[in-house]
């Protein structure tokens, strides 16, 4: 190997490791997509080669993957570990909810007390403007923008915690299970008066981490994962008891009762017959 070629490839992995740095810390997000190759080597102040060299280096690692003939993207991290069969029949049952958001509030908790003491002003400047999203998105009845809003406020919550192994894990958890099973997200918003309450309780949240109070930060995450478990379980007793309601009026589609009434509605005769 001559003297030019370790060169290059040192310039490479030094590339990749800033890169890789940007992803462990946040900076860059799963399924977020890098600049152009152009572009993103001026940033770096390398040559082309080279950044292709250190970029190939991070595919090689499972960071990055093809934005399908649009660049390259941050791979969505920690998905295939966590979506192992467990994790994906978990998700399947809607039992699991409540074992889901009980691990949340645990979690949320204690990362809101964290940003409340280590949140920079950037940060907490990024989180006074997703509230102001949240607001706006509120006052235009726009549930689905609110609703992404919400996602964007616990995202930067677990960035503000600045505890690199909770956002991962939490990112990691975010593209697994935040679905309708585990967290009722669009009956929930479909309320305007859930929507209200929850914007208020996402503001005590951000207001108690702008104000560096870290009791009331955790205080208030508490309530609000506590709310949603309520909701949540309220959903799905309403649900269940439907469910049976609608069984036992045709013999869960199994008995005699359920071919009797389809026979009788054939045999009818019409009306004004």
């Amino acid at each position: 190997m001559t003297d030019a070629s370790v060169k290059s490839q040192r310039a490479a992995e030094a590339v990749a490791q800033h890169i890789e740095s940007l992803i462990l810390e946040g900076s860059l997000r799963p399924e977020e997509r890098l600049l152009p190759e152009r572009e993103l080597a001026e940033r770096l102040n390398v040559s082309r080669s080279t950044l292709r060299d250190g970029l190939k280096i991070l595919e090689e690692r499972g960071l990055l993957t093809s934005a399908g003939g649009r660049g390259t993207k941050v791979a969505q991290l920690g998905a295939v570990a966590i979506a192992d069969p467990l994790i994906a029949m978990l998700a399947r049952h809607a039992e699991t909810a409540d074992d889901y958001l009980e691990f949340r509030g645990i979690v949320e908790s204690a990362a809101a007390a964290l940003a409340a003491g280590r949140a920079t002003e950037v940060e907490l400047a990024r989180i006074r403007d997703c509230l102001d999203r949240m607001d706006h998105a509120h006052a235009r009845a726009d549930a689905e923008e609110e609703a992404e809003a919400d996602a964007e406020l616990h995202l930067l919550i677990y960035e503000a915690s600045h505890n690199l192994t909770l956002l991962q894990i939490m990112q990691a958890l975010a593209g697994v299970l935040r679905s309708d099973v585990m967290q009722n997200r669009s009956r929930l918003f479909a309320v305007p008066a859930i929507r209200e309450l929850l914007r208020r309780q996402h503001r005590a949240i951000a207001e108690a981490i702008i104000a560096r109070d870290a009791g009331a930060a955790r205080r208030a995450a508490e309530e609000h994962i506590g709310y949603l478990r309520q909701a949540s379980r309220e959903i799905r007793e309403a649900e269940a008891r439907l469910d049976l309601s609608l069984r036992r009026l045709n013999g869960g589609g199994a008995g005699t009762r359920a071919a009797g009434a389809a026979g009788a509605r054939k045999s009818a005769p019409a009306a004004g017959s």
